[in-house]
C-alpha cells in the first residue's frame, strides 16, 4: 500500500492573499563595518569564521517571508538562531543592515522618525516577555497608555481600556496595580495594552516563557481566542516547538540567523527540511499534527461507502472513527474524493510514535 505523503509540498508556500508583512532579503550584521560585508564572499562565511575575520556577528542573515492577512506566523528557533533580532528588526527596534519590511503596503525601513513613530503606534503593537508595566497606575491606565501618548481624551481611553480589559479576562481588576496581579494576569494586562489601539499587527516576543507551565497553556488558549474573535494578524516569536505548533498557522524555522524551513505544522513534521528539522520535531507526536492527507492512500477500487473524513482533520481526532469502521474511510477535499485511509494507515502512524527514541 502506497501512502501519498510523497506528493506533498515541502513547507516554502506563501500566501495567496495580499500580505500583511512581507519582508525581502533582510540582514543585521552587529558589528562595526558591517554594511560593508553585504555582497562580499565574508557574507557566507559561518558565523564563527565571520566573529574571527571581521569582528561582525549576522544576527539575521537574508531572510524572506510574507504573513497573510489575518494569518498566525510564528517564527521559532533555539537561543542565538536570530528570531529576537528578527521581530525587533521589523519596527526598527533594531535598525537592519539592509533588506525591505513592508507592513500594510509601506516599507519600514524608509520612514523617517515621525513616520516610524506612527506606524508603532497605529499599526503595529508588541507584545514582550517582560510586561513593561507602570507600577504606580491602575490596570486601566496601563491598558490606555498607548491612546494616553496619542492625545485621546481620558473618558474615551478609559472607556476603550475598560472595553479591551474585558476582552482578556480581566474584568474586575480595573483599578488594581501590577503588583496586585499574578504573572499571568499582568500579561493579560500587557496584551490588552497592545490591543487597545486597535493594531493590524501584533508581534509576540517570547511573551509566555517566563510564566509557569499552567499559566502559559492558559495564555496560549487565550491567544488563540483572541485571534478566532479579532482576526488580528500576529507573528509570535517562541523557542518552544509545541507552543509554535499550537498556536502557528506557519511556522518560519531559523538557525545562525537562516530561514531553514516555513510550513504549516504538517508540513514541518511531515517532511522536514534536513536532519536539523527532523531532529528538532523528532520527539513530536505525529498523529497529534499530521492531517490525513499525509497518511492516506490512492483510492484503487476500495473507496466503499465508508465513513466520510476531510483531508485536513488530524490523525489523532480521525482515529477512532476510522478504526471503529474497521474499512476504509473516504477522504474528501471539500467535495472531491482524494485519498482513502484505512487501520493500516492509522496504526503505522501510531507504531511509529511508540517505537521513536525516548
Amino acid at each position: 500500500m502506497t501512502t501519498m505523503t510523497d506528493h506533498e509540498p515541502q513547507g516554502t508556500s506563501v500566501p495567496a492573499t495580499d500580505a500583511a508583512l512581507a519582508v525581502h532579503n533582510l540582514w543585521k550584521i552587529f558589528g562595526k563595518g558591517g554594511d560593508k560585508i553585504l555582497g562580499t564572499p565574508d557574507a557566507e562565511l559561518p558565523r564563527p569564521e565571520l566573529k574571527e575575520k571581521t569582528g561582525c556577528v549576522v544576527g539575521v542573515k537574508d531572510v524572506s517571508f510574507e504573513v497573510a492577512q489575518g494569518e498566525v506566523f510564528v517564527v521559532m528557533g533555539l537561543s542565538g538562531s536570530g528570531k529576537s533580532t528578527l521581530v525587533r528588526c521589523l519596527t526598527r527596534l533594531i535598525e537592519p543592515t539592509a533588506g525591505e519590511v513592508i507592513v500594510d503596503g509601506e516599507d519600514v525601513t524608509k520612514a523617517n522618525e515621525s513616520r516610524l513613530r506612527e506606524l508603532r503606534r497605529n499599526h503595529a503593537s508588541m507584545v514582550f516577555q517582560h510586561f513593561g508595566l507602570l507600577p504606580h497606575r491602575q490596570v486601566i491606565d496601563n491598558v490606555g497608555y498607548g491612546l494616553e501618548i496619542r492625545g485621546v481624551p481620558k473618558k474615551e481611553r478609559r472607556a476603550k481600556a475598560a472595553e479591551v480589559v474585558d476582552l482578556v479576562g480581566l474584568s474586575g481588576y480595573e483599578f488594581s496595580y501590577p503588583d496586585q496581579l499574578s504573572g499571568g494576569m499582568q500579561q493579560r494586562v500587557g496584551l490588552a495594552r497592545a490591543l487597545a489601539g486597535d493594531p493590524k499587527l501584533l508581534l509576540f516576543d517570547e511573551p509566555f516563557s517566563a510564566l509557569d507551565p499552567l499559566i502559559r497553556r492558559d495564555m496560549q488558549n487565550e491567544v488563540i481566542r483572541l485571534h478566532h474573535e479579532l482576526r488580528k494578524t500576529m507573528v509570535f516569536i517562541t523557542h518552544d516547538l509545541a507552543e509554535a505548533l499550537k498556536l502557528g498557522d506557519r511556522i518560519l524555522i531559523m538557525r545562525d540567523g537562516e530561514v531553514v524551513q516555513v510550513g504549516t505544522p504538517d508540513q514541518i513534521i511531515g517532511a522536514p527540511a534536513d536532519e536539523y528539522v527532523r531532529d528538532f520535531t523528532s520527539e513530536v507526536p505525529r498523529s497529534h499534527v499530521l492531517t490525513l492527507k499525509w497518511v492516506m492512500h490512492e483510492p484503487n477500487g476500495d473507496a466503499g461507502d465508508g465513513p466520510v473524513l476531510q483531508a485536513d482533520q488530524i490523525v489523532k481526532d480521525a482515529a477512532r472513527v476510522v478504526l471503529d469502521h474497521h474499512g476504509p474511510c473516504r477522504v474528501m477535499d471539500g467535495d472531491k474524493l482524494v485519498g482513502v485511509v484505512d487501520d493500516e494507515d492509522i496504526l503505522r502512524v501510531v507504531v511509529a510514535e511508540e517505537e521513536a527514541p525516548a
